[in-house]
């Protein structure tokens, strides 16, 4: 057996916790699996699993060799990956989901300009607001915003939105403007329950976090909502950049407290395959990566175009 199947034996033991798991992921024999482990390790010169009747876990030399496996195997499949689908076009059905703001405002001419230069992939749009499980609900590409976990999930940073404060200009000349969140006590406020606590607003303050109490004269589920709320003056609103942003260009809201606001919240890309692995999400990934990343109500963050990433929301809900 050559080095590198050894190494994908070594690899599924770990991932799957027994040796018969492996055998079942690599469809070989339990014994097989023995063969190459016993094989792998005579060859390093070193015990790499460390097993007992109950359970198997890596050495401390094997911990280092799986971090050093993973990346030779990873870098084998991307290249054949990358070979295949030079030889292939995108083709059939593409999954995605995004937030239902989100997705209307900055997504779907995307899609449909992805869909009439593609004309052999099938898309289907999920616009939902809360967060899809990938492998679990068939989606191929989720858009997220907010903070991510820890998974096996691989994201694309496509840049950030941040939580901010906004009130009409005419409620703002009736009832001054607040020059500190705790001014807030005394205003009107109207709360979206997708991005506040409906009793408590976070500010920053000198770097710290200042949670500011609120008495909301409205309590809204819907994004546009509060929207529609704050333009009528029914009082303050805090809301996602984005949310706001037409009526902020159009002068029916204003940005207040600016200097108090949170650390801004990523937008991410997500996707289960590597690179490559088939046409259809890499080149939906690459159409619509950079002209999200030139949207001017997404503020990009510096990193790595591709980092492994979870699927969990921290900060926010998936709106």
């Amino acid at each position: 057996m050559d080095k590198f199947r050894e190494m994908e034996v070594f690899v599924a033991i770990v991932d799957r916790g027994s040796f018969t798991g492996a055998s079942e992921k690599l469809g070989m024999s339990a014994p097989t699996v023995s063969r190459a482990l016993h094989s792998l390790e005579t060859r390093v010169g070193a015990q790499l699993i460390a097993r007992t009747t109950r359970s198997i876990r890596p050495t401390d030399a094997g911990v280092c060799y799986l971090d050093a496996c993973r990346r030779v195997l990873d870098t084998i499949a991307d290249a054949e990956a990358d070979i295949a689908a030079e030889q292939a076009k995108p083709a059939g059905t593409l999954t995605v989901s995004a937030p239902v703001l989100f997705g209307q405002r900055f997504i779907a001419p995307l899609v449909n300009a992805y869909v009439n230069s593609y004309p052999d992939v099938a898309v289907n749009v999920v616009y939902v607001d809360r967060t899809t499980r990938l492998i679990d609900e068939g989606v191929d590409i989720a858009i997220r915003i907010g903070h991510l976990g820890d998974s096996s999930v691989f994201a694309v940073p496509l840049g950030s939105v941040s939580r901010r404060t906004y009130a009409a200009p005419a409620y703002l000349d009736a009832h001054d403007a607040p020059l500190h969140p705790r001014q807030l006590a005394v205003h009107h406020c109207v709360s979206f329950t997708g991005v506040s606590n409906p009793l408590e607003w976070i500010f920053y303050e000198n770097g710290l976090r200042l949670p500011v109490r609120v008495r909301p004269r409205m309590i809204v589920d819907l994004a546009p909502a509060a929207v529609m709320a704050a333009v009528d003056r029914v009082g303050i609103t805090q809301l996602l950049s984005y949310q706001a942003a037409p009526e902020v260009l159009n002068g029916s809201l204003q940005r207040i407290l600016a200097a108090y606001e949170p650390e801004s919240i990523p937008v991410n890309l997500l996707h289960v395959e590597r690179k490559g692995t088939s046409m259809k999400v890499r080149s939906f990934v690459e159409f619509v990566t950079e002209s999200l990343r030139r949207n001017i109500h997404l503020q990009f963050v510096d990193g790595p175009t591709t980092a492994q990433a979870g699927t969990g929301i921290a900060d926010v809900a998936n709106r």
